[in-house]
């Protein structure tokens, strides 16, 4: 038994290794991306390059873990279910999320620009990935990204 185990153990070890370099080099290659995108879409590198790094490391060790001989299929139901539970418990966190993305990917307005959401008007301070923040009549107001991404929005260049 012990014979046995041994080259499945080094393999093992040898697929996460690999994983774990592969993992590390993509998420190089997403953030060397900065020079040509630019700094304003740091934010959705930074995510693309974490998601990326995080779903190939999970790989490698399900790998990994199946080649050492234990049953995975269990813990991929396991994580399939868990994941499907998150996503729903966190719906609107991940619909601002992504509407963030594709707010700073497509930059239908920047920050500079007024615009108004509502009957709010005011100047963009500020576009993370979870809200915008705008500035008028002294005051400071969040709008959800998924508000924005939903809405018409009238912009007047800054």
């Amino acid at each position: 038994m012990g014979e046995e185990l041994m080259p499945k153990l080094l393999v093992g070890l040898l697929a996460f290794l690999l994983s774990l370099f592969l993992a590390s080099f993509v998420r190089s290659k997403v953030m060397s991306l900065r020079v040509k995108l630019g700094e304003d879409r740091v934010n959705v590198l930074n995510l693309l390059a974490n998601f990326s790094y995080m779903s190939i490391l999970v790989l490698g060790v399900l790998t990994s873990l199946g080649v050492v001989g234990v049953d995975v299929t269990a813990l991929i139901t396991g994580l399939g279910l868990t994941g499907f539970a998150l996503g729903f418990a966190m719906k609107d966190i991940i619909s601002n999320l992504l509407a963030g993305v594709l707010i700073i990917l497509y930059s239908p307005f920047r920050v500079g620009d007024r615009i108004r959401v509502g009957s709010y008007e005011g100047e963009v301070l500020e576009i993370n990935l979870r809200y915008t923040v705008l500035e008028g009549d002294g005051e400071r107001v969040l709008v959800p990204n998924s508000t924005m991404f939903t809405n018409i929005i009238p912009v007047k260049e800054g």
